[in-house]
């Protein structure tokens, strides 16, 4: 299993509806990509005072890495990257992504 891990934080200008918009869009990939057994997503409540730079994330898991890097170029996900691009402060360089095997 294969944890894949993002991190990022939306524009100020971007409205919580449409933070919402997307991270649904992200949630409902589960179903559409082979191998993405779950998804969860969310705001980040940084109980630890670590990851003040990062306003929300989401988790996935796949069943393995062929599954992850199959993820990576499915037009499902590139259609919902590309709205979570423009969301996020700095675009693309404002996102953070860390894999586990597991």
């Amino acid at each position: 299993m294969v944890l894949h891990a993002v991190f990022f934080k939306v524009r100020a200008a971007v409205s919580e509806h449409e933070t919402r918009r997307v991270l649904a869009a992200l949630a409902a990939l589960q179903g559409k990509i082979d191998g993405l057994i779950a998804v969860d997503t969310g705001p980040n409540i940084d109980l630890e005072s670590k990851s003040p730079g990062y306003s929300h994330g989401f988790v996935m898991r796949f069943e393995t890495r062929a599954a992850l890097e199959a993820y990576a170029t499915h037009p499902a996900h590139l259609a919902a990257a590309t709205a979570l691009v423009a969301i996020c402060e700095g675009g693309a360089e404002g996102i953070t992504v860390f894999d586990l095997a597991l």
